[in-house]
């Protein structure tokens, strides 16, 4: 069986994405667990568990959404804690249930990405037709928000997460509640992005893992439960489903996995 990663206290510098002895503590409740990983250069790297395992968690803070309640993470050498804005200008954010701004057109979405990450005029309307061309959005990019398919929404959001051409991108499940062709032109995209950048994905689904990622952490309880190749997180059949659910249904757990 896999083993958790042991890292280095001291950091890696030439790390994309760093965390080290990270813990997310709600008052009596540990969400995250002294976690520790690192993810150096240009490859998809699945966050995987099971429905609460600490996932959305791990994802906020690595976006710097959530102020962890102790440890550290970086993105591409930028503390999280120290350098926040430094960090997140070079990341891209998917969460785990885009939505709001309902009444903003999907090009007033992507122009307001834009002006907000500093990219304006020219070089906004260039980053704009990038990802309208990677993610074919012209049929819906003068259409409000609240009117398109949950499908159709979910690549708008991808695409305010892309518009600044981030070297890390962070995405929360990103194919939950798409139909199996939308889900398919969703990884055939990420594996695409995947040649020239680090991304991070977490899923409780592990058909989406065997499909797009390279590397797998399991957790469970926010603990760090393996870190492995995904095609080693098999059992002596090959098959990777009765290795997960060993890894998190373990006697006196009191969740099952979904």
């Amino acid at each position: 069986m896999p083993h958790p990663a042991r890292m280095n206290p001291a950091g890696n510098r030439h790390a994309a994405v760093e965390v080290v002895d990270l813990c997310m503590r709600y008052g009596s409740i540990t969400a995250v667990d002294r976690l520790n990983f690192s993810i150096a250069g240009p490859s998809t790297v699945g966050l995987l568990g099971p429905n609460g395992a600490g996932k959305s968690t791990v994802m906020r803070i690595l976006a710097g959404f959530r102020i962890p309640s102790s440890g550290r993470a970086a993105i591409a050498g930028h503390d999280l804690l120290t350098a926040r804005r430094r960090a997140q200008a070079v990341t891209g954010y998917l969460p785990e249930t885009a939505g709001g701004l309902g009444r903003l057109t999907a090009l007033e979405l992507l122009t307001g990405c834009c002006d907000a990450r500093g990219i304006r005029g020219p070089a906004a309307r260039r980053a704009i037709g990038r990802v309208g061309e990677d993610l074919d959005l012209a049929p819906v990019l003068g259409k409000r928000l609240a009117a398109l398919s949950k499908g159709w929404r979910q690549r708008v959001w991808l695409a305010q997460a892309l518009v600044h051409d981030p070297r890390v991108l962070i995405l929360d499940e990103p194919t939950d509640g798409l139909d199996p062709i939308q889900k398919r032109g969703i990884r055939r995209l990420i594996k695409q992005l995947a040649a020239t950048r680090v991304i991070m994905l977490s899923t409780h689904i592990l058909e989406e893992a065997e499909a797009v990622c390279e590397r797998a952490l399991i957790i469970d309880h926010g603990r760090l439960l393996a870190d492995a190749r995904v095609e080693d997180l098999v059992d002596e059949k090959g098959r990777h489903a009765p290795l997960f659910h060993a890894l998190t249904a373990a006697p006196g757990s009191a969740r099952a996995v979904r």
